[in-house]
């Protein structure tokens, strides 16, 4: 099984592709979250692989993430081959090491890990990559995806594979912290213009189950930052703060808003 956290297609993306190619299955972790405050208890089956894929947030795990490794009991677990990958729009920090540390907590050993570099999509910080940078980065994923499979078709252990600059791995530990105080749950600054068509997309494919749109879209108090809103509108209606106005959106074109939708 693979267990898949995605906004704006990224890792649904990946995790769609690896199980096709290794022949597994995939779920969403916020569809589980969001359909039970419960412990969630997956039966493994013998010598079942576990996959872990989501996007990297400030150089760490996103917190939706950590909290569903936190409730998740893997019944029959013996051992089993664990990996986990992470997309990125530039370098994933000390990710896979601290995320080996998160699930070792509840008493599962990470045997491999992989970075797959992506499109940038967090628009709040920065332009979205141009056309060409992102083709160039989809192309390379591809062929990266299909050696993930491989690798975990073969059960290879002890493979670890970063996107490493020489200063941001101190970043996981000094960023991420800022990043979750400040920014998760912040939903203030979002709003729409008046291409708002009411189509519901937003309230739909909303990993946090905040956004509720009767004439238009409003939001509660809980936010993953995932930006899925923002950047599946079709009507670009979606703006967070002054800084989107003007940019780009992103989403990935192999996989459907409906793919997206939250149940």
């Amino acid at each position: 099984m693979i267990f898949y956290f995605s906004g704006t297609g990224n890792s649904l993306y990946v995790a769609k592709t690896i199980a096709k190619n290794i022949g597994d299955d995939y779920t969403s972790i916020a569809s589980i979250i969001n359909a039970s405050s419960e412990e969630y208890v997956y039966c493994l089956k013998e010598n079942e692989a576990i996959g872990f894929v989501f996007p990297t947030y400030a150089w760490a795990t996103p917190k939706v993430v950590e909290a569903f490794i936190d409730k998740l009991i893997l019944k029959n677990y013996k051992d089993n081959f664990i990996y986990s990958i992470a997309t990125c729009g530039g370098n994933s920090g000390n990710l896979l090491k601290a995320f080996g540390k998160l699930i070792k907590e509840k008493n599962m050993n990470l045997n491999s890990g992989f970075v797959v570099r992506m499109p940038n999509n967090y628009i709040i910080s920065s332009d979205i990559d141009n056309e060409k940078i992102t083709e160039e980065k989809l192309s390379k994923a591809k062929e990266y995806i299909e050696y993930i499979s491989e690798n975990i078709k073969s059960r290879r252990a002890n493979v670890f594979e970063s996107v490493n600059a020489f200063y941001d791995k101190p970043l996981t530990k000094l960023v991420s912290p800022l990043f979750n105080k400040f920014a998760l749950n912040n939903t203030k600054k979002f709003y729409v213009n008046s291409n708002c068509t009411s189509c519901g997309l937003c309230e739909k494919i909303c990993v946090s189950n905040t956004i509720k749109v009767s004439v238009k879209p409003v939001w509660g108090d809980k936010c993953t930052q995932c930006l899925a809103c923002i950047n599946w509108c079709p009507v670009k209606a979606i703006q967070y703060g002054k800084g989107t106005e003007k940019r780009k959106r992103y989403n990935n074109k192999n996989i459907s808003a409906n793919e997206l939708v939250i149940r």
